[in-house]
């Protein structure tokens, strides 16, 4: 018997969960994950060294249509810039500490996918 194949939120779990796995071991500390917003939701904040890094987890299953990294457009920056934005006011201790946006892209199998992480990937003052 075959098993099912796994929901697209069953998938984007996965992934978001070997994404965060993958930063942990390169030393981040997670803050928050799937903080939600009016101005949409950070897959994951994290604290690198003392800076607040958000971090967007794209992940696609065809790259003929270009890699995650390519998916966060202008639109996508500014929904990100936002919910940061509502982020440190929610969190007003984390306010006045540096902060980066980075993307991780990933690939392949959603259990064990290739990961690509883009440091500072995006300023927000260019979003």
């Amino acid at each position: 018997m075959t098993r099912p194949e796994p929901s697209r939120q069953q998938r984007g779990a996965a992934v978001e969960a070997a994404a965060l796995a993958f930063l942990q071991a390169r030393g981040l500390r997670l803050l928050a994950r799937n903080a939600r917003s009016r101005g949409g939701e950070l897959d994951l904040v994290m604290d690198d060294a003392g800076s607040v890094v958000f971090v967007e987890v794209r992940y696609r299953a065809n790259p003929d249509f270009g890699d995650g990294a390519a998916s966060v457009d202008a639109s996508k920056r500014r929904r990100l810039v936002q919910a940061a934005q509502d982020f440190l006011v929610r969190h007003p201790e984390h306010a006045h500490i540096p902060c980066r946006f980075d993307v991780v892209a990933a690939s392949g199998d959603p259990a064990a996918p290739e990961l690509d992480w883009l440091r500072d990937a995006f300023r927000a003052d260019e979003a």
